[in-house]
């Protein structure tokens, strides 16, 4: 094993899709806080951002016009090697919020490096979801499909979740303790998605024909 790329150093940046604004409490929040935590593990730093507390314009280019928050969080995504995109299920989807995420990612589409390659192309990505009803797996499948349309690579189990009793009250952010379950894969999803990340980073994706 080559130990060198072990200890690469690695930056992530979370994007937290809650639909509550800053001050207020948010499980999607405390769930990538714990993913970021869990990283740290691997030699990675960086920080989360909780969009909907940030003007970020709707539409499908870089850059919206004036006002537009979305180019500092664009700015943030392109120096990290590792996006980690947390949601709430509502109504059976990703958070709007989530889904103004994706659009804006679509811009990418458009962009590439001197060989054709995706700005994306060498970044990994990771899924935090959690909500009051069953859906997780079928919110990480919406989210895992968008973003590897725009460029991003997943590794084995790149999301983490948890999901409460159908027609309960009660939020992620409540629980006396974090359920070991999704400590686990909480920890499996960090494991796994920093060494693609560094796995990445050494040895790109071949020039695009």
């Amino acid at each position: 094993m080559d130990t060198t790329t072990e200890t690469t150093p690695l930056r992530a940046v979370a994007l937290v899709c809650t639909l509550a604004p800053s001050p207020k409490q948010s499980s999607s929040q405390l769930l990538a806080e714990q993913a970021m935590a869990a990283l740290a593990d691997h030699g990675v730093t960086g920080k989360a951002i909780r969009i909907v507390d940030h003007d970020v314009k709707p539409g499908v280019e870089v850059d919206m016009g004036e006002g537009d928050a979305w180019p500092e969080i664009r700015d943030a995504i392109m120096g990290c090697d590792i996006l980690v995109l947390s949601t709430p299920i509502w109504l059976g989807h990703p958070s709007s919020v989530a889904q103004r995420v994706l659009e804006r990612l679509d811009a990418e589409l458009g962009e590439s490096d001197d060989e054709g390659r995706m700005l994306t192309y060498g970044k990994a990505a990771a899924v935090c979801v959690v909500g009051n009803e069953d859906g997780a797996h079928k919110v990480s499948a919406d989210l895992f499909q968008g973003l590897n349309d725009v460029g991003f690579s997943l590794a084995p189990n790149a999301v983490t979740y948890w999901g409460g009793e159908a027609m309960q009250a009660t939020d992620y952010q409540d629980l006396d303790k974090t359920p070991e379950k999704t400590a686990a894969t909480t920890r499996t999803l960090a494991a796994n998605t920093a060494h693609l990340a560094r796995r990445l980073k050494a040895a790109p994706y071949p020039p695009s024909p």
